[in-house]
């Protein structure tokens, strides 16, 4: 009898198990089904998409993700370095649920102050004394400013010629009657105050005359010293804006139908070369090596192109040239995507496209031609060395 009730006591238990059992699976399909149908039902602008699931994995690093994985398999932890911090749990999870990033203050306000989002981008790679309180400013002069008729007197004009690059020797490598090189400016008018009299307002530092492209003439010049093929097109962007009425944010739009005839008429033009100037003073803008001050040198890229990767692999390696020939020269490389900006900059007309900055407001010409030589030395061993794996070197011919 006793073993009759003890067998009938666990069946019956088991009996309740089971059911207790299937009443959990019932809860948790139903529960599933309603959040999927909640979740569908939200209006567009309120679902979860592959998007949303990407801005919050961006806030998790490699080494984190190492990490974690290490703390499963020891192994992977013994390749980091001694004493190397072990990330904090608390702090990821704080920015991944606030989006909040406690190192890059813009987190914090960046979404509610008008206007913020000019100064957004993120850092790809940080130069010397780069950070998020002190990267490159695209700032839209006053309409006024862009009429040659309001411009400003200038002055210091005599120290801006300086002597170009020696072209009396021959280049040991050549592109011959290629041109391989195109430099342009979507900015055309942008300037440097030591040459404006009476303006201080880095916003109104803009001019038809005395701008970057003077820069694109040392540089154009350099290049070509060194065996490279090089277009240089002063084509002023401001005045195609003033006759078509529109305003200083389709500049790039406009920049871009000349580089498509550019590289439409020679197809050579693989290499595209953006020149502006950061509206940042002197303190972020410029850098002694040597005992010589240079322009120091920013990379912008945009994220929203097909050539990306391309681009951003050719900013890496003249970043990483620039650091080991001219260090502290190169402010590194700043990402820019989102609705306030551009996103593109042309870059998707080539794999070879960029965008540079060349010092700032309070920069020199002495400076900047410095910082156009360094440029031009770094750039073209990253090009003789791509020629070199293309088979389209040129050895010029011998004089007798």
């Amino acid at each position: 009898m006793l073993n009759n009730r003890g067998s009938s006591f666990v069946v019956t238990i088991q009996g309740t198990s089971v059911i207790k059992i299937f009443i959990l699976l019932f809860a948790l399909l139903l529960m599933i089904f309603s959040i999927s149908g909640l979740l569908t039902s939200l209006d567009p602008e309120y679902r979860f998409k592959s998007s949303s699931v990407n801005n919050v994995t961006t806030n998790i690093n490699g080494k984190l993700l190492y990490q974690l994985i290490g703390w499963e398999n020891h192994a992977f932890l013994e390749s980091l370095p001694e004493n190397e911090p072990v990330p904090k749990l608390s702090n990821t999870f704080f920015q991944v649920s606030t989006n909040v990033n406690l190192d890059d203050p813009r987190s914090l306000l960046g979404r509610e102050l008008p206007g913020f989002s000019l100064f957004d981008g993120k850092i790809l790679i940080a130069g010397e004394g780069t950070n998020y309180t002190n990267l490159p400013i695209e700032s839209a002069p006053p309409m006024e400013v862009l009429k040659i008729e309001h411009e400003a007197s200038l002055q210091n004009i005599e120290d801006i010629e300086s002597e170009g690059p020696d072209e009396s020797a021959s280049p040991p490598l050549t592109t011959g009657d290629r041109k391989m090189v195109y430099i342009y400016f979507s900015h055309t008018r942008e300037s440097f105050l030591p040459y404006l009299k009476g303006v201080t307002d880095p916003n109104k530092a803009h001019h038809s005359k005395i701008n970057v492209t003077k820069i694109g003439d040392h540089l154009k010049q350099k290049l070509e010293s060194l065996g490279i093929g090089t277009v240089l097109d002063k084509t002023d962007v401001m005045t195609n804006l003033n006759k078509k009425g529109l305003s200083y944010g389709r500049s790039y739009d406009e920049s871009r139908n000349v580089v498509e005839a550019a590289v439409s008429a020679n197809r050579d033009l693989t290499y595209l070369i953006d020149i502006h100037r950061d509206s940042r003073r002197k303190k972020d803008t410029t850098k002694e090596i040597n005992g010589k001050s240079y322009a120091k040198l920013a990379f912008v890229i945009g994220a929203e192109n097909p050539n990306y990767e391309k681009n951003l692999k050719l900013a890496n390696d003249l970043h990483q040239k620039l650091e080991e020939k001219f260090p502290g020269l190169s402010r590194g490389i700043i990402e820019k995507k989102g609705s306030h900006t551009n996103g593109k900059f042309n870059q998707d007309l080539s794999g070879n496209a960029m965008l540079v900055e060349f010092g700032g407001v309070d920069n020199t010409f002495e400076e900047l031609n410095r910082s156009a030589d360094a440029f031009a030395e770094v750039f073209s061993e990253i090009f003789w060395d791509a020629e070199s794996v293309n088979g389209e070197m040129k050895v010029p011919a011998k004089e007798y």
